[in-house]
């Protein structure tokens, strides 16, 4: 399966043009969040991405309310809302898991992820937050990501792709941990092929 991802567009336009151009050679397009400028222009943007003929999974950032991102994928076929959401889909599991990026721990998603379970099935988790203690989480030369990410990406050896995003800094930036490639693939998208 070849998957165009993409995060932190923030109403770029030229980011929005790259991923419209280079959708038709993806199966899916998975972004994990913040399309917009705390929610200016979304109804535009949520336009441009409906038109894509491609399916695309899509959480909140920190600039985008879940309630208000929901209401817009609703509005277009192809944008599939996956914040707090587990599918399966071509054989692959998706969980998502929207909003944060400025906490060390969040007891909320590792709730979420004791209820979710993928039964060995190769996975896909898209998380706006990155994990702790990778080159995706590092501003300056402190960690700032997520540890409860981070403890379910390592307990998850079926997780096969990590898409996320939040820390401008590391956008294109990617890391393997044990099964698990880790991905920020910045406004413009990185094109991933999973076997």
């Amino acid at each position: 399966m070849k998957i165009l991802a993409f995060v932190d567009v923030h109403e770029n336009i030229t980011a929005l043009r790259q991923i419209e151009q280079r959708a038709d050679k993806a199966d899916i397009l998975i972004c994990a969040g913040d399309i917009t400028i705390f929610e200016n222009h979304i109804h535009e943007i949520m336009q441009r991405l409906g038109r894509i003929k491609k399916p695309i999974y899509i959480i909140p950032g920190n600039h985008e309310t879940p309630a208000v991102l929901k209401k817009y994928c609703s509005f277009h076929s192809n944008l599939i809302y996956m914040h707090k959401q587990h599918k399966t889909i071509n054989g692959y599991d998706i969980i998502g898991w929207g909003g944060g990026g400025f906490s060390n721990t969040d007891e909320d998603f590792e709730a979420f992820a004791k209820k979710t379970s993928t039964d060995g099935r190769p996975t896909i988790l898209i998380t706006h937050a990155p994990p702790y203690g990778t080159k995706l989480d590092v501003i300056g030369r402190e960690h700032c990501g997520n540890k409860s990410i981070m403890r379910y990406v390592k307990q998850n050896k079926n997780i096969l792709l990590h898409v996320c995003g939040h820390l401008h800094e590391n956008m294109q930036k990617q890391e393997r941990i044990g099964n698990t490639l880790i991905v920020n693939p910045g406004p413009g998208g990185a094109m991933i092929d999973l076997d």
